[in-house]
């Protein structure tokens, strides 16, 4: 059966914002989002297939949405700009009300070893990856302290983990800085947050063959067996998106655990 809207799903009626979901796992998340009700705000810096050289959109992703009976606008934003950050939150609370949902997924990679990492990219990097997430939540949650209710969603990575040191890396320890501290900072929200039953996790896909991981090269014959759909990813953050804070927050998780733990059958997508 293909898959469809259902008006009456799990997100009924919730206001869900993602970022970074014009294309990859942030475009997974929004759809499945979609598909079990949620009012959808598509957000990322490429509006127009053609506007980046990786494919995607934020207005094609929205079309699908809205072609298959779904509700979902959508907002470009510079996640590195303060100003199209606080614009976000306010275009989305003036659609459609309060957030209900924030999805922390954009992110800008840089693949430089320390010793020639430029400070210009050090600091955009910090900004959308850390910063970002942590000025959105704070935009976010008044409004979700004082309705008792709330969900935010931090998308990590592996590289967050702590490497072999006898292993040559390849430049990536500015991102795993900036994935490690979104971690740090999400347990920390949570324990903040958790008597107004607002629930904090952050979870990391594993290898998903998106285009920027397909872009970067991240995917070759050592690890090729191991990558995973996005759906499975999707359907993840879809469990970390209505429990109480009681039942589900505080989690440092990974799509295949949640997977797992929660016996979930990831969803088609909107075609």
């Amino acid at each position: 059966m293909p898959a469809s809207i259902n008006s009456n799903g799990l997100l009924a009626g919730k206001v869900a914002v993602v970022t970074g979901a014009s294309r990859g796992i942030g475009e997974a998340i929004a759809l499945r989002y979609a598909q079990e009700g949620a009012h959808v705000v598509v957000s990322a810096r490429t509006v127009e297939e053609g506007d980046h050289p990786l494919s995607g959109s934020i207005n094609s992703v929205v079309k699908r949405i809205n072609d298959a009976g779904g509700e979902a606008v959508a907002v470009r934003a510079d996640l590195a700009s303060r100003e199209d950050r606080e614009d976000l939150i306010k275009m989305t609370e003036s659609t459609y009300g309060p957030v209900d949902i924030l999805v922390n997924n954009a992110a800008v990679t840089f693949f430089i070893p320390v010793v020639d990492f430029p400070e210009r990219r050090y600091m955009l990097m910090n900004e959308v990856q850390v910063y970002a997430p942590f000025h959105l939540s704070q935009l976010v949650l008044p409004a979700m302290r004082a309705r008792k209710t709330g969900w935010i969603v931090n998308i990590s990575s592996h590289a967050a983990i702590h490497p072999d040191v006898t292993v040559a890396g390849r430049g990536g320890t500015v991102y795993g800085m900036g994935k490690a501290a979104l971690e740090r900072f999400t347990t920390g929200l949570a324990s903040e947050v958790y008597a107004d039953n607002v629930s904090v996790n952050v979870i990391s896909p594993g290898l998903v063959a998106t285009p920027g991981v397909v872009y970067h090269k991240l995917i070759n014959d050592s690890n090729r067996d191991r990558v995973t759909p996005v759906e499975d990813m999707a359907e993840a953050c879809l469990r970390l998106s209505y429990s109480s804070a009681e039942e589900l927050s505080g989690r440092i998780t990974y799509a295949d655990e949640m997977i797992a733990e929660f016996a979930l059958e990831p969803a088609q997508l909107l075609e």
